[in-house]
């Protein structure tokens, strides 16, 4: 897997704080950012890459593995476990020991021979022995996001991704919410010593420019009405997420009254044909600018009732 300096793409150096991160994320996001730069296949590769630096700088304990290990960071773990349950002799770095099971290591190193060492440990030495077989570990997971419209996720819809300059065909279910992340399996790095590829994951962003407020599957609008039809009731004509519906309004309807239209709200993630609900309130509006005409039938209106 080829090393990215995470430190150099966010324009910092490795004596960062957490504050200095999120200030170079926040700037170069911004730069690069797909919307910004349309059919920019260099700028949209940048953001790929500021992002995927932030998601490990940003965390405590990535950082301090990335730190250690550089681009085998994500294999720490198993590094250190190695090193806990064998020793040997004659690896340039330290020692090392081989068995059935594969080898590990004990010795000193710095960062910068870490992959060399890594390369050694799991395959030089193990030609060199000609025994067992190399251990291997799966490939670094990727990390996107993707930016949709609410409208574009109401039905079930495919969309090809370029990640790392490589083109991915992915079906998005109707009903993805925001912030919401999927996996897409082996789309990641490859393996390591024939390992398996590592995933990709995608966390949508959904962008809600409408006049409906989104709460899962249910949706909620306000309908505003005019003093008269509260007062005489009627037929409206009210416009849902999918098209128009003809409603009956009761005589008397007051300010705020909350009505449900079953099945009217936002497809069910997963769940063919299922929806959730749509609930309206209804605002009432008062005439701000009377003709004397009607102030005077308002206040015969007034004396009636008094």
């Amino acid at each position: 897997m080829e090393f990215i300096d995470y430190y150099k793409v966010l324009e910092i150096d490795n004596k960062a704080t957490a504050s200095d991160i999120k200030k170079a994320y926040r700037k170069l996001a911004r730069k690069y950012h797909p919307d910004l730069n349309p059919n920019d296949a260099e700028a949209k590769k940048k953001f790929q890459q500021v992002n995927e630096a932030n998601e490990v700088l940003s965390d405590q304990e990535k950082r301090k593995k990335y730190d250690q290990y550089g681009k085998d960071w994500q294999h720490a773990e198993q590094f250190e476990e190695a090193k806990k349950r064998q020793q040997a002799q004659g690896s340039p770095f330290g020692s090392y020991s081989g068995s059935d099971s594969g080898y590990s290591y004990s010795g000193n190193f710095d960062d910068d021979t870490f992959s060399d060492f890594f390369e050694t440990m799991f395959g030089g030495a193990q030609r060199q022995q000609g025994r067992g077989h190399r251990p291997q570990f799966k490939g670094q997971d990727y990390n996107a996001s993707l930016r949709l419209n609410l409208t574009d996720v109401y039905t079930t819809q495919k969309q090809t991704l370029t990640i790392n300059d490589k083109k991915i065909r992915l079906t998005i279910p109707a009903g993805v919410e925001n912030r919401q992340t999927i996996k897409i399996k082996n789309h990641g790095a490859p393996g390591i010593q024939g390992g398996p590829n590592g995933d990709l994951y995608i966390t949508f962003e959904i962008l809600n420019t409408s006049d409906f407020k989104r709460d899962g599957a249910n949706l909620y609008k306000n309908v505003e009405l005019n003093l008269f039809d509260a007062v005489l009731g009627g037929e409206i004509m009210v416009e849902t997420f999918d098209g128009k519906v003809k409603l009956q309004l009761k005589p008397g309807t007051q300010n705020l009254t909350k009505v449900k239209l079953k099945g009217k709200g936002f497809p069910k993630y997963k769940e063919e044909g299922q929806f959730g609900d749509l609930y309206i309130t209804y605002t009432i509006k008062i005439p701000e600018k009377l003709s004397p005409k009607e102030k005077e039938l308002f206040t015969t209106l007034k004396n009636l009732n008094s």
